[in-house]
């Protein structure tokens, strides 16, 4: 009977533990951050993201191409398209110039002509496919070709990883492309080796584009054996061997008649030993392991920020922006450690992780100052992975491309990352040689930097985009001036505190706007705010104009309302931004101006901090007004999503604070402007058990306007939050309410 009794005792146990992991397991489900994430946001139009699989900060962006198509296909990938051409292992997140697509594989069961050049629009390895049977979730990708090939992908840092099935009756094939590109780049050499005794393919890919000097090798095992395979250097057929080299190789293996292929990809940019140890990222072939993993790491990320809305549209554009803010800079280390430095020599970095892809000119603004909040682990890596390309190139980067200096844009946007960094204490690099590299690129005799020194400005009639260059200039050397301050050197902050002031020089009174100025000091004419050109050589603002150009001072906004005259006049013209015709002159004008809402332009970063001028000026309730305005218009979470590039992650950061309620006016300051946030709740865990805490009572589409605040329960009118009051932990209480107060 005792038996029986604790049999029985056993078995209820048992069903009561099987229930108990069921809910969990459904509890887990149901309270996921990574399904409010949709890849698809922003991949119409102009925001040229990719949907495929990567991890935070992964080098391996595995992702489809549908072919060379035009500008807003820069990632490789939008949702126009009907065609898809090949799965690459790199791709790029938002930007406005295209690169990368390396080592393209697409699976066909067609025979391939390769005396012909290879052609997306009429040959038979492309394949259409329908939004219908497609999908994608962070960390995985899959879609139905309407040849019926199911793909599947996935990854980890370094690896792709695929999952093909085919129909049956035909054999099974993959196309690997060495020389696919979308109109930026061209392969320079490409090579390939065959080891039918251990089912894998190596070899590398060398590029030059946007990206000077792009070397990618990679490692493919493959689960089943290839049983032939052809191979040509363009449209001439090699004859077979173990290794082969051209200028750009493609491959047809076959596999014959086969169901189920899985094959992992492994890359590197500093040899082929790197690639293949980067395939023990995944020791096994469980597909399924693998993407569930990949799902839990953003699980991870996107938990580093919690809100609470009723609004589930509202998630999917805050968790989709939040992941998007975690897909650069990538990895730029491989497995053993290694990487292909800005100087072209191989390098290592074992004492610290090397990341690549650094958009500065877009993510100085929001995103970097983002990741010293929630990427706390990785700011001073990214600080030595930026001396590095100092050590390697002789500069801080301006706009690195994995260790490839493109100095696209302008200012040196490095030193206000690493001022901001050093700020807020964040010192685990050698401060010294980083204080010695930022005074180094305000020095430099390139870039117009040296009519910067002896004018005091740029004049327009000595280099073009004189104004933007200026301006932004001025504010590096702020950054570098805070940085001299904190560490005691008064000559040096003396003298960046004066040249920080530049700005004064290109402000027009009479128009109340920053100008062009010649070289004798004279304006330049005929002036018009609305006038853009796109030839930087003769543009007086880079990707803008007037309108967008002249509030460009985050480190001055009380000295700029004062040479409006005051804060009426500055008011006033601030008003005017928003409401003036939003038509853009000139024959030539950037595509990049978008998202206009009179002539501000969110589209584009330059416009990104003004909507926040209104705190400085005692009108917090305009700022509360116009940042809602752009949240709602000009974000969706659709494929429309995005009115402008993505730009590496700044065009969701500035959603991400904006949403939450603040926003990084002056990004190296460590202050956050208040704004008018969108959720009831938002926490953020803040380290050593402590967590930042905002409280949006009434928060709704209605209620924008901010009614109270308090800090820690006390009131408080600062209408900024500090990122030391934000890092010691407690809560922000804002009610919200549908009427102006406290004007």
């Amino acid at each position: 009977m005792r038996t029986a009794i604790r049999i029985t005792t056993i078995l209820l146990l048992l069903v009561l533990i099987c229930n108990c992991q069921t809910t969990t397991t459904s509890q887990s489900s149901e309270d996921s951050l990574t399904k409010y994430v949709n890849p698809f946001m922003g991949t119409a139009n102009h925001g040229h993201v990719y949907p495929g699989a990567t991890v935070p900060f992964g080098m391996v962006q595995l992702s489809p191409d549908n072919g060379t198509q035009g500008w807003d296909w820069c990632s490789g990938y939008n949702w126009e398209s009907d065609t898809i051409v090949g799965f690459s292992h790199t791709h790029l997140s938002g930007t406005g110039i295209g690169d990368l697509y390396d080592i393209s594989m697409m699976p066909t069961q067609a025979k391939i002509d390769f005396s012909k050049k290879l052609n997306p629009k009429q040959n038979v390895y492309a394949a259409k496919f329908s939004h219908e049977k497609e999908n994608a979730a962070p960390g995985f990708y899959e879609v139905e070709l309407d040849n019926g090939i199911q793909v599947q992908l996935t990854a980890t840092e370094r690896v792709g990883f695929h999952q093909y099935d085919f129909p049956e009756g035909k054999e099974a094939t993959i196309l690997l492309d060495l020389g696919f590109s979308i109109n930026w780049d061209k392969p320079t050499d490409t090579h390939i080796n065959f080891y039918p005794e251990k089912n894998q393919i190596t070899g590398y890919r060398f590029s030059t584009g946007w990206a000077k000097d792009q070397r990618v090798y990679f490692a493919a095992s493959l689960s089943e054996p290839f049983t032939s395979y052809q191979i040509a250097n363009g449209t001439s057929t090699l004859a077979k061997a173990e290794n082969y080299k051209g200028a750009f190789l493609r491959t047809q293996v076959n596999f014959g008649n086969l169901k189920n292929l899985k094959m992992k990809v492994g890359i590197s940019t500093a040899n082929e030993a790197g690639a293949i140890a980067a395939l023990q990222e995944i020791p096994d072939w469980d597909f399924e392991k693998v993407k569930k993993e990949a799902g839990q790491k953003w699980e991870k990320e996107l938990a580093k920020i919690k809100i609470e809305t009723p609004d589930e549209d509202l998630k999917t554009i805050f968790y989709t922006s939040l992941y998007r803010t975690c897909l650069a800079p990538v990895l730029l280390a491989d497995a053993n450690g290694n990487y292909k430095g800005a100087g072209g020599k191989i390098q290592g970095s074992k004492a610290y992780t090397r990341y690549g892809l650094f958009s500065l000119w877009d993510t100085f603004r929001a995103a970097h100052p983002l990741y010293t909040i929630t990427q706390k682990d990785k700011i001073n890596d990214l600080i030595q992975s930026m001396l590095a390309h100092y050590d390697e190139y002789g500069l801080l980067p301006v706009w690195d491309l994995l260790a490839n200096e493109t100095n696209t844009m302008t200012g040196y946007h490095a030193i206000p990352v690493i001022a901001d960094a050093y700020l807020k204490g964040y010192r685990d690099y050698d401060v010294e040689k980083a204080f010695e590299a930022m005074k180094k690129s305000s020095m430099q005799d390139i870039r117009a930097t040296d009519l910067y020194r002896e004018y005091g400005y740029i004049p327009h009639d000595k280099a073009g985009q004189s104004v933007t260059r200026t301006l932004e200039y001025a504010y590096d050397d702020w950054c570098i001036a805070q940085m001299a301050k904190a560490l005691g050197k008064e000559a040096d902050y003396k003298t960046y505190s004066k040249r920080a002031k530049s700005y004064e020089a290109m402000f027009d009174a009479s128009t109340g706007f920053m100008r062009a100025k010649h070289a004798d000091k004279t304006w330049k004419t005929p002036f018009d705010p609305q006038y853009s050109s796109h030839d930087f050589d003769v543009a007086e603002y880079t990707e803008g104009n007037a309108w967008q150009h002249s509030w460009f001072v985050p480190h001055a906004p009380n000295e700029l309302i004062q040479l409006h005259g005051g804060v009426e006049n500055f008011v006033e013209k601030l008003d005017s931004l928003f409401i003036v015709d939003s038509t853009i002159k000139g024959d030539n004008a950037s595509v990049d101006i978008s998202g206009l809402i009179g002539q501000y332009a969110h589209g584009n970063e330059p416009s990104h901090h003004i909507a926040y001028f209104y705190n400085f000026a005692g009108k917090p309730h305009k700022t509360q007004s116009i940042v809602r305005k752009i949240m709602d218009t000009q974000y969706n979470s659709g494929p429309t999503g995005l009115c402008g590039n993505e730009d590496c992650g700044q065009m969701s950061a500035w959603y991400v604070f904006s949403a939450m309620g603040f926003y990084p006016f002056n990004p190296a300051d460590g202050k956050y402007q208040l704004g008018s946030p969108l959720f009831e709740k938002v926490e953020i865990p803040v380290g050593n058990g402590k967590t930042f805490t905002v409280m949006a009572k009434n928060a709704s589409k209605e209620n924008k306007y901010i009614q109270s605040v308090k800090w820690n329960g006390k009131k408080d009118d600062r209408f900024y939050i500090t990122h030391e009051d934000m890092m010691s932990g407690g809560t922000l209480e804002i009610e919200m309410g549908a009427v102006v107060t406290g004007d």
